[in-house]
C-alpha cells in the first residue's frame, strides 16, 4: 500500500497500540452492554448503568429500530455522485499527520492522565449510501416477502438480525448528541482529533441480500473508497474498526484489511473461518450476538421463577459442521431423558416463539459449539434468565478476562459431554443455592459496572512511556499488549 512508501518519520508517530486498545475496549464494553441489555432487563434491585442517555430508552428489536431510523434519520435524497474520495499524495498523509501530532502533544500537555480521562474519539466515515443505507433499504425491503435459507437450512434474514452490531453502532454513532446512549464514545468531525476511525459498511446485509459477483465487486469498491483515504495510509489501518461479525462476510478481500480492528463473534481457532494471521485477540474484539428472544426484565424473572420445571431445554438445529457436529451426539444421548427437552429448531415467529417459551421454563440451556465456536443461543439464554451449558472446547467470549462467566454459566468439555449420563449428573449435583446465585449473577449482568481497571492497571506504564516518547515506533510486531483473556 501506498503508506508503505511514506518515509519513517511519518509512520512511527502513529498512536500507541496500548492506546488504541484501550480506546476500542472502552468503545466495545459500552455497546456490548448498549445492545444486549435495556434498562428494563435488570434486577430486582436498582442498579445505575453509566455513559446511557437517562431520558432515552434504547429500542431491542433490530426490525423496529430498523424501520424508525429509516423513516426519520436516512437522507431522502441520495448523494448524486459516489466519487467521493479524489486522488491522495504523500502530502495528503503527511499533513493529516502533522496536524494528529499537534492536537496529541496539545493533549499531553494540558491533561497529565491523558489518555485515561478523556472518551474515547471515534471518526465515521460518511461513505457513499450503496455501501450504507442502500443495504438497509434492501433488507427492509425484503424481509417481509422472503424465506430464503442459506445452504445449511438457516433463515438469512434472521441471520443478518444476529449479526446487526454493525447497525447498532452506527445508528447511535451518527444520532446527534442529545439523542446518544454511549455518552464515553464521543463522535468527532476533524480527522486528527480521532482516537479510532470506524468504517460503517454492512458486511453481512451485502453477502447474504446481494447476488455473489455483485457481492464481490461492492466489497472490492468498498476496500478502494476506504484504502484510499488518508488516514488509512497513515496508519495502514491500525486504528480502523472494521464490523466483520458473520464468518462468512468481507472474505473475498479480508486479507487486505488484516490490520484493522475486526468486530468478531469469535476468534475460531480452529481455522475454518479465518485464515491464519487474520484475527488475533491483540487487536479484534469479540462483540455478542443479537439475542433472537425477546428480554425476560425483573417482573418476567420473578413471574418464571415458579415456572422452570424443566432441567434442561435444547432447541436448534442438531447438525452442523465443523465443532458443532457434537450436537448430534449430545442430542442423541439427551432426547427422552427426564426433565430433558430437546427439540429441532424450526424458522420464523413460530420457532422463536417455542424457544423463547422453553428457555423461560427452563433451568439450564444447552449452548453448543455451531457451524463456529460461537452460538446465538448462548446470548439468547442470558436474556431469557436460563443458565447457560456451555460445550465449545474452542470457545472465546466476549471480555473473558473481565466477566467472569463461571458464576452466570457452566463450561463441560466435549470430552465429558458425550460421555452417557454425565451431562445430567454433573447438572443435578448442582445445588440449588448454587443455582439461585448464578440466576441472580445472570440477571445482574445487565446492570453491572464492568470495572476496566484491570486493564488500564496493565497497560497505564505502557501508556505513560508512550506519552513522554510521542515518536515511538508504533507497528505491532514490537508492541506488547496485556492480553484479555485469561
Amino acid at each position: 500500500m501506498r503508506a508503505k512508501q511514506m518515509p519513517s518519520s511519518i509512520l512511527t508517530r502513529s498512536k500507541s497500540p496500548v492506546i488504541l486498545l484501550f480506546a476500542v475496549i472502552i468503545l466495545a464494553l459500552s455497546f456490548f452492554f448498549f445492545f444486549l441489555f435495556s434498562p428494563s432487563s435488570t434486577t430486582t434491585a436498582a442498579v445505575t448503568v453509566p455513559y446511557r442517555h437517562p431520558s432515552v430508552r434504547p429500542e431491542t428489536s433490530f426490525v423496529a429500530s430498523l424501520e424508525h431510523f429509516l423513516a426519520h434519520k436516512a437522507p431522502k435524497i441520495p448523494a448524486s455522485s459516489d466519487d467521493t474520495v479524489g486522488p491522495v499524495i504523500d502530502h495528503d498523509v503527511r499533513r493529516l499527520d502533522e496536524r494528529k501530532f499537534v492536537k496529541e502533544m496539545e493533549w499531553l500537555r494540558g491533561d497529565p492522565y491523558y489518555p485515561m480521562s478523556m472518551p474515547v474519539r471515534v471518526y465515521v466515515y460518511e461513505m457513499p449510501s450503496k455501501f450504507t443505507y442502500d443495504l438497509l433499504w434492501l433488507f427492509r425491503n425484503t424481509y417481509r416477502e422472503t424465506s430464503n435459507i442459506t445452504s445449511n437450512g438457516s433463515p438469512v434474514h434472521r441471520l443478518i438480525e444476529q449479526h446487526s452490531i454493525d447497525y447498532w453502532l452506527w445508528a447511535d454513532l451518527i444520532a446527534p448528541e442529545s439523542e446518544r446512549l454511549l455518552k464515553n464514545v464521543v463522535r468527532v468531525v476533524k480527522q486528527e482529533e480521532a482516537d479510532l476511525f470506524y468504517v460503517p459498511f454492512f458486511t453481512t446485509i451485502s453477502f447474504f441480500l446481494l447476488e455473489k459477483q455483485q457481492c464481490k465487486a461492492l466489497y472490492r469498491e468498498a476496500l478502494k473508497w476506504v484504502t484510499d483515504q488518508p488516514a488509512w495510509k497513515r496508519s495502514e489501518g491500525r486504528d480502523h474498526i472494521f464490523p466483520i461479525h458473520h464468518p462468512w462476510s468481507f472474505k473475498s478481500v479480508r486479507r487486505y484489511v488484516k490490520n484493522a480492528i475486526w468486530l468478531l463473534p469469535d476468534m475460531d481457532s480452529t481455522g475454518n473461518w479465518y485464515k491464519p494471521g487474520q484475527v488475533s485477540l491483540e487487536k479484534d474484539l469479540i462483540l455478542p450476538y443479537v439475542p433472537n428472544v425477546d428480554l425476560c426484565d425483573a417482573k418476567c424473572l420473578l413471574e418464571s421463577e415458579s415456572k422452570r420445571t424443566t432441567l434442561l431445554f435444547f432447541r436448534g438445529r442438531l447438525k452442523r459442521n465443523a465443532g458443532g457436529k457434537i450436537r448430534a451426539k449430545i442430542g442423541a444421548e439427551l432426547t427422552g431423558a427426564k426433565d430433558v427437552v430437546i427439540e429441532e429448531g424450526t424458522a420464523g415467529e413460530g420457532g422463536k416463539a417455542a424457544a423463547q417459551k422453553g428457555m423461560r421454563r427452563s433451568i439450564f440451556c444447552l449452548s453448543p459449539a455451531g457451524d463456529t465456536p460461537s452460538s446465538a443461543r448462548l446470548f439468547d439464554a442470558i436474556v431469557s434468565g436460563c443458565i447457560p451449558v456451555i460445550i465449545s472446547d474452542e470457545l472465546e467470549l466476549p471480555f473473558e478476562g473481565i466477566l467472569d462467566y463461571r458464576k452466570m454459566a457452566v463450561f463441560i468439555s466435549s470430552t465429558d459431554a458425550v460421555q452417557p449420563g454425565w451431562i445430567l449428573r454433573y447438572l443435578k449435583s448442582i445445588s440449588s443455592t448454587q443455582i439461585r446465585e448464578m440466576r441472580r449473577n445472570l440477571a445482574e449482568m445487565a446492570g453491572k459496572l464492568v470495572n476496566i481497571k484491570l486493564h488500564t492497571r496493565r497497560s497505564q506504564r505502557v501508556v505513560k512511556e508512550s506519552r513522554s516518547v510521542c515518536t515511538c515506533d508504533c507497528r505491532r510486531s514490537n508492541s506488547t499488549h496485556s492480553n484479555p483473556i485469561n
